[in-house]
């Protein structure tokens, strides 16, 4: 019946018509390769555990810095776990899908993106023990949901709500200590959460519970060292003033933005202008010097006393503000130009034309700083009209310090919009972790069948979290994790975490070791959906890699 031909090799399709001719069904499917059923969810999950077991020695207070080159030969150093994802260049599918976890974490709360990682990973660990007791992938995802939904209710039981204002926003920065306690910025994390908290505080709309983190701008310079960096009340541009006889200070400066060239017009055709006498030659000098005369005196006519243009000026144009005492500021950015005209209440004028003085805007002050003995400087916009935007201004002794400085600034910003919008928290360390589990493991037992196993796998999956964390504090895990979870038990206290910071005591209240609620609850959505799109997989076919 033909089957002695289509026996040449397992992974070959080959099917025959009535007549014994062979004919196709996957096209030159020697040349793919193919896994299929438990092969394929073996490999699968050892590239996403692959992974995560890159984050974990990353995770927590005492977690490892990690050194990323890029092809172009950049090197970043950094602790985030989004950022380790991103420039690691991952090949393999699965992997890529870790990746696109943590950026989802990354995009929607900000911080825990190593943590959602490595909960993923002892997820896939887990399943892999129970699918080789032949247990069938969708029973185990299943289970892993039964799981999630018992920890959601015990998250919310566990967490408790922060009041925003007692004692100076004490318990807002507190939260975000926490999140930059494992960053290498933790020496500073008193100074730094407090410039967090009031730049979110300076943007927050309160009545809404919205915070706009495109108000709040990070921007760093390498000199100086951390304790410098400062939350600037405005706007930090990083240009100086186009002549460098203007005055360096401004007060109540009425600004006028701009983006039309301070240039003579061009035309906009490629005709050449053949000048034939001396007179015609003077006129045009005269034409074009009455044009720079009649722009700059229409700016000063309208009250401004400072110009910020997005396009270059000519060396006339330069002189004659320099001359009429207008300060002015060239190349500007278009998205700095936007957050200047929303910070200063001012109007984006395009043509010279529609100047007015109600389109102008205030600030009370713009001064240009200069750093150390270098050529840079920067201006700042102060006290702007609508306070509504604000800057961290970062520094650091080098290129690696002050951009690890503004991820981790980031994240901290993230947790603290998070806290405004939801103002519950719940203790980090592991002790959430570890209540959830109990609860988990304990309701497990009241659960019939296969999801059972499930459930209990993903108890012990949330394990690797305060695992991790003792591990990577140095201390012995298991025997860290049994102490944990017994003290839990017994006190009946959720609060008892890893005691990463050797403080003496367990109790994450009063090591104030705090996480937002939601992004706990996002770590755990987040890492069951994408484990149950991997156990999904069940065959795989690849094209072959090229001879």
């Amino acid at each position: 019946d033909g089957s002695g031909k289509a026996g040449r090799g397992p992974a070959m399709s080959l099917a025959f018509d009535e007549n014994g001719r062979p004919f196709i069904i996957i096209q030159e499917q020697e040349k793919k390769q193919r896994l299929r059923g438990i092969d394929a969810l073996k490999a699968n999950i050892a590239a996403a555990r692959a992974v995560s077991r890159t984050l974990r020695t990353s995770l927590g207070p005492k977690g490892m810095d990690k050194m990323l080159q890029s092809p172009d030969g950049d090197v970043t150093v950094t602790n985030d776990g989004a950022t380790i994802l991103k420039e690691m260049e991952v090949n393999h599918e699965i992997a890529k899908l870790m990746v696109e976890l943590s950026k989802a974490q990354d995009d929607e709360v900000g911080d825990g993106t190593t943590g959602v990682v490595v909960l993923a990973g002892a997820l896939l660990e887990q399943a892999e023990i129970l699918l080789d007791k032949g247990i069938h992938p969708s029973r185990i995802t299943e289970g892993f949901e039964r799981a999630v939904d018992i920890c959601l209710p015990v998250l919310d039981q566990i967490s408790d709500t922060i009041d925003y204002a007692s004692n100076d926003h004490e318990q807002m920065r507190k939260v975000a200590m926490t999140t930059l306690n494992s960053k290498i910025v933790h020496r500073m994390r008193e100074e730094l959460s407090k410039v967090c908290v009031d730049a979110i505080l300076a943007v927050a709309d309160m009545e809404r519970k919205e915070v706009n983190l495109e108000l709040i701008k990070l921007d760093g310079k390498v000199g100086g060292k951390l304790e410098d960096t400062v939350l600037v009340p405005g706007i930090v541009i990083d240009k100086d003033f186009s002549h460098p006889q203007m005055p360096k200070l401004v007060d109540d400066a009425k600004i006028c933005i701009l983006t039309c060239p301070f240039e003579p017009p061009k035309p906009k055709t490629k005709h050449k202008l053949e000048i034939e006498t001396v007179e015609a030659y003077e006129a045009m000098q005269q034409a074009e010097k009455k044009y720079f005369n009649d722009m700059v005196e229409r700016v000063k006519a309208s009250g401004a006393t400072l110009v910020v243009c997005q396009w270059g000026f000519d060396d006339e144009a330069n002189y004659l503000l320099l001359k009429n005492e207008l300060p002015a500021i060239r190349w500007v950015g278009g998205v700095e130009i936007e957050l200047i005209a929303i910070a200063t209440g001012g109007r984006i004028v395009p043509r010279f034309e529609e100047i007015s003085s109600e389109k102008l805007g205030y600030a009370k002050r713009v001064r240009e700083m200069a750093f150390g003995t270098t050529r840079d400087r920067m201006i700042v916009l102060e006290e702007c009209a609508s306070m509504k935007a604000v800057t961290i201004f970062v520094r650091g002794g080098n290129k690696m310090v002050v951009e690890e400085a503004k991820r981790s600034l980031h994240d901290a910003l993230c947790i603290v919009r998070n806290l405004v919008r939801d103002n519950r928290i719940v203790y980090g360390g592991g002790a959430a972790e570890v209540a959830c589990s109990l609860a988990v493991s304990a309701a497990a037992d009241s659960i019939p069948g296969q999801e059972q196993y499930g459930v209990r796998a993903f108890a012990d999956a949330l394990d690797a979290i305060p695992m991790a964390l003792a591990e990577n504090s140095g201390l012995q895990p298991i025997e860290t994790l049994s102490h944990v979870k017994a003290q839990q038990l017994r006190e009946n206290n959720p609060r008892v975490g890893v005691n990463c910071m050797s403080m003496g005591t367990e109790d994450m209240k009063e090591q104030s070791v705090f996480e937002a609620l939601q992004s706990k609850k996002q770590q755990l959505q987040h890492a069951t959906q994408m484990v149950k799109m991997v156990l999904k997989i069940d065959d795989v076919i690849q094209p072959a890699q090229y001879e």
